[in-house]
């Protein structure tokens, strides 16, 4: 009878499963949220993020809800823009995607912008199409809204992502800090009583919420300022108020 070989300890290292074992390992997307407060380039992010994908032949859907130029498309302060779906919290996600390939058409990857606006059984959805379908899901937003508290469609995303990517460019508050809150400011003054999404512009124009439009003859200026924690705090807008950059939503 001859001698039988010892097994090689590092066979237990190997990175890579025998063929016969690689179904026991599941193949999966990926879910990542890159967040930030206003005018931290998330939205140019997600455009390099779609580029890249794309030159190496990929297949994705941009998605987005209530860009600011209120167009369907995810559009960047910088001055480039791409056409996107507009969705809403009604929605399934799961059978947008299945709808296209149903069309005959790939979805590798899909980027969602402005994904603070999210339902929370949206971002379930979008796990799902991660774990079961193996789409790669990207999604772009804000963190807080302007009395501090995290959006729910946020939330969820903290609560389910692989990945959370705060996005690594400096806001400044009008005090040179570093700013990740996203003060309303009505009137010239910060304010913290109002439905946590609001349609506004920066200049003098009608200003309406999802719940409840105003009339068309009212009208008063509605817009957003970055600021540290402190000057959140105090409702400090500084004495250049309407600093170049601080721009609102649309």
């Amino acid at each position: 009878m001859e001698p039988t070989a010892d097994p090689d300890p590092t066979d237990a290292l190997s990175a890579v499963p025998a063929a016969g074992s690689r179904r026991a390992v599941p193949v999966t997307g990926h879910l990542r949220f890159y967040y930030g407060p206003m005018d931290c380039g998330k939205s140019t992010l997600a455009l390099q993020v779609d580029h890249n994908h794309a030159r190496q032949g990929r297949k994705g859907l941009l998605l987005v809800l209530r860009d600011r130029s209120g167009k369907p498309q995810i559009s960047s302060r910088i001055g480039i823009s791409r056409a996107a779906i507009e969705i809403n919290a009604d929605v399934d996600l799961c059978e947008l995607v299945r709808s296209t390939w149903a069309a005959g058409s790939r979805v590798d990857y899909l980027i969602v912008d402005e994904a603070q606006f999210l339902a929370p059984a949206q971002v379930d959805q979008l796990a799902e199409l991660a774990d079961d379908s193996q789409v790669d899901v990207y999604c772009f937003g804000i963190a807080t809204d302007f009395r501090s508290t995290l959006f729910p469609g946020s939330r969820r995303l903290f609560e389910l992502a692989d990945d959370l990517q705060p996005v690594q460019v400096d806001v400044l508050c009008w005090c040179g800090l570093p700013a990740r809150f996203n003060a309303r400011v009505q009137d010239g003054q910060v304010t913290r009583a109002g439905d946590t999404v609001l349609v506004a512009d920066t200049g003098h124009s009608r200003v309406g919420t999802d719940s409840e439009p105003l009339p068309e003859q009212w009208s008063t200026t509605v817009r957003y300022q970055v600021l540290c924690r402190r000057h959140f705090r105090l409702g400090d807008l500084g004495l250049s108020q309407g600093v170049q950059g601080q721009l609102s939503f649309a």
